[in-house]
């Protein structure tokens, strides 16, 4: 019965159908902290994209 019981924990631990999951967990992660992070920074960045853009729609 051991034999078996050895045999299913390496069966298990070779087993990698779950690290796709694992893996995009943690970049989602790191993403969100990123932004957490360099949440002033990137909100100036996208306000003065639509002031350009706002006021360049005239010349069109």
């Amino acid at each position: 019965m051991k034999l078996n019981q050895l045999k299913g924990m390496r069966e298990f631990i070779r087993e990698e159908d779950g690290m796709g999951t694992v893996e995009i967990i943690l970049i989602i992660v790191v993403l969100v902290g990123l932004v957490i992070i360099f949440k002033s920074q990137i909100t100036q960045i996208i306000n003065s994209l639509f002031q350009k853009i706002t006021s360049q729609t005239g010349t069109v």
